[in-house]
């Protein structure tokens, strides 16, 4: 799986380090260092000898009244349970923080992307149609308010009426569709301002006590105990452990935040997703992908294919988590790495997409209509003749 880098959140200065917070957790006890790991899931792993230990030490669920058994015995489903729940919510919150960084980077590609393309509409429009800089300023200050369905619509009227040359055709298309990727690209910074803020959430957030409960098996109160016990043994003992370096001056002061600030600078693995019937196929789900990185998909489907996205809204990804994956946003992240974003491509798809669409001539098409009339070759009777069968209308049957 390859690794990603992650945008770092931590303090320059700050003395803590994941190597730091690993010995930590590392020194404490079996107890206290598996509490620590479940909080901590999307950063750390439960080994097979905790999981030993959480499944020896869950109570067991017939013995609600008088003394406990000693000598509890492990199964291998009793194992399974544990070894599957935890791979249950790692896999949660590995995902979201995947997703989250997935969408950010894919919405800064994507403005940036709009912006080149607004940037080489405007340049064409000086260049090739001589559009005075005061009517690109009038264009450029108007493109929120646009609508350009209804002005391509009538645009696409006074073509087919003939009240319009090709070249002024192309030029006030190609104007819609410089405010079109303007105001996409406005789009685009508002919606990667709330990915932000989610990723930023995504990352310092922890396995809830119900979550931890459900993998441990043990009663909220004993759960609440020992979590605030190891979490106050946890602080302290990195507290200890700054003050007791050399080269520590001043250490964080509320170490708790500046644990998940340096654990969010980790690379992402990038999870294995297969396609989970997202836009019904595969080629159609590419189809639109490509189409949104080139800016050639309408609105209204870009909002809908958007939220699939980033929701996961599949028929198998709304109705059970394991099924759902990121394979839509890691293909998004591809094509956009894969595009070819330089000028002379840009422009030919920008005058490609607002050229006026050839009108056919009536001459034209009274001549493609008379197909001239051949006669059929002795093999092409012959095999009509055996599909007609024999005439024997005239003939009296012999069959009896």
């Amino acid at each position: 799986m390859r690794a990603s880098p992650m945008t770092p959140i931590a303090s320059p200065a700050s003395p803590l380090t994941v190597e730091t917070i690993q010995s930590v957790i590392d020194a404490m006890p079996m107890q206290g260092r598996i509490m620590l790991r479940l909080i901590l899931l999307q950063y750390f792993d439960i080994t097979d000898e905790e999981i030993l230990y959480i499944v020896a030490d869950r109570p067991d669920p017939r013995c609600v009244a008088g003394s406990k058994p000693t000598n509890t015995t492990m199964t291998k489903e009793s194992i399974k349970v544990v070894t599957d729940r935890r791979d249950q919510y790692r896999r949660q919150a590995r995902l979201k923080r995947e997703r989250t960084w997935l969408q950010g980077e894919s919405l800064r590609n994507l403005a940036q992307l709009r912006e080149v393309f607004a940037n080489r509409a405007r340049t064409l429009l000086a260049d090739r149609f001589s559009v005075s800089a005061d009517t690109l300023d009038s264009l450029h200050a108007s493109a929120r308010t646009v609508l350009p369905r209804p002005a391509i619509r009538l645009l696409e009227q006074r073509w087919d009426a003939d009240e319009i040359a090709a070249e002024d055709y192309q030029q006030q298309r190609l104007s819609i569709e410089f405010q079109t990727q303007l105001r996409m690209a406005e789009k685009y910074r508002t919606r990667r301002i709330l990915a932000e803020r989610e990723r930023q959430s995504a990352l310092s957030a922890t396995l809830h006590d119900h979550e931890i409960a459900h993998i441990w098996g043990i009663p909220a109160g004993s759960l609440a105990a020992r979590k605030v016990k190891y979490l106050t043994q946890y602080l302290h003992a990195l507290q200890s452990r700054l003050q007791s370096s050399a080269a520590t001056t001043t250490s964080p002061v509320d170490l708790w935040k500046e644990t998940f600030s340096v654990l969010a600078e980790q690379p992402i693995e990038r999870s294995l997703s297969t396609y989970d019937g997202l836009e019904k196929t595969e080629s159609a789900l590419i189809d639109k992908l490509t189409a949104m990185v080139w800016g050639s998909l309408p609105e209204e489907i870009e909002v809908k294919l958007w939220t699939s996205l980033v929701f996961g809204a599949s028929s198998n990804a709304m109705h059970s988590e394991v099924t759902r994956n990121l394979f839509g946003l890691q293909r998004l992240m591809t094509i956009l790495n894969d595009m070819d974003r330089t000028p002379e491509a840009i422009d030919a798809d920008l005058l490609k997409r607002t050229a006026a669409t050839p009108k056919i001539e009536v001459g034209a098409l009274e001549t493609s209509a008379e197909h001239p009339v051949t006669e059929l070759s002795e093999m092409q009777t012959q095999i009509l003749n055996n599909m007609r069968g024999e005439d024997v209308s005239g003939r009296s049957s012999d069959k009896w």
